[in-house]
């Protein structure tokens, strides 16, 4: 039913007036006649018959009244309320997508932020698979963040940074010392990382299309170990700049420049659309952004 016509049985209910009803609704008289006549014929009853003192309603109108009022207060009421998120306040649980190279370059600095501006939030990591899309439209995954072409379609993403690639190598390499030459790449033996996001298909495809040839040695599936492994032994590995950045932190290993034009590639964060004006979901949208956009 039109929620106009309960407003109008209302107003008539309390005027006793179809004429006082259409001014105080704002309405002609004419358009107050004809919903009370549409009103009429669903209910097959007068609903207000004329009388000295003016409309009255008819006992099916009288009947009507409670329930109609009962709706009109439900709309109100939801028209009102509005979702609200006090980040200081909140005991949520977010549920964040990452890819290992979002762990290793995000999570430090984004539970030390939230640590500090929502201290009884909590964050629980869930990893990138081919379920992550239907996650984050079930809202079972609140955002996903890292190098994830095949989220591109029918999200919405905000670039975080771009980001090229490095060849990383133990500082007393016995042959790598300050370049990675196109002789160096093709003779030293290396080490491929294939996890999600690390933008293993992009060196792989630029090889290719060169006709370089590499020899690997190691294909590992995760970053973690990565950098004790590098400082360990003569392998080299060629990753995302900011990886190299962090292995140089925490290993005894050394980033140069590598002898192939690599395409870079941007790092986001992507969200449905269902939750695009959720407020705790534009809160940790926002966290992410002032913490890692370029």
């Amino acid at each position: 039913m039109d929620t106009r016509l309960l407003t109008v049985f209302d107003e008539i209910y309390k005027t006793r007036s179809v004429s006082r009803a259409g001014e105080n609704l704002g309405m002609p008289q004419t358009s107050v006649s004809l919903a009370l006549g549409r009103l009429r014929r669903q209910f097959n009853d007068p609903l207000f018959v004329r009388t000295a003192v003016g409309m009255l309603p008819t006992p099916q109108g009288e009947a009507l009244i409670v329930p109609f009022r009962q709706v009109l207060e439900l709309l109100r009421k939801a028209t009102e309320q509005q979702i609200t998120f006090d980040p200081a306040k909140s005991h949520r649980k977010f549920f964040i997508s990452m890819t290992d190279i979002s762990h290793l370059e995000f999570l430090p600095a984004l539970v030390n932020r939230v640590n500090e501006v929502a201290p009884t939030v909590q964050i629980e990591v869930m990893r990138i698979t081919g379920e992550t899309s239907k996650q984050l439209e079930a809202g079972e995954s609140d955002l996903a963040i890292g190098f994830m072409p095949e989220l591109e379609a029918g999200f919405y993403q905000q670039r975080l940074f771009t980001q090229g690639f490095a060849c990383v190598v133990r500082k007393d390499h016995p042959r790598v010392n300050v370049r990675v030459t196109a002789a160096i790449f093709r003779n030293e033996r290396h080490v491929a990382i294939t996890a999600a996001g690390t933008g293993h298909d992009l060196v792989e495809r630029k090889l290719a299309e060169l006709k370089m040839e590499r020899q690997l040695a190691l294909t590992l599936p995760t970053l973690p170990g990565l950098g004790n492994l590098l400082a360990n032994t003569d392998l080299l590995a060629t990753v995302p700049e900011r990886v190299a950045n962090m292995l140089m932190r925490i290993a005894n290993v050394k980033a140069l420049p590598p002898p192939v034009s690599f395409p870079s590639f941007s790092i986001k964060q992507h969200w449905h659309e269902r939750y695009h004006h959720d407020p705790a979901n534009r809160w940790l949208r926002s966290v992410v952004a002032e913490l890692f956009s370029e």
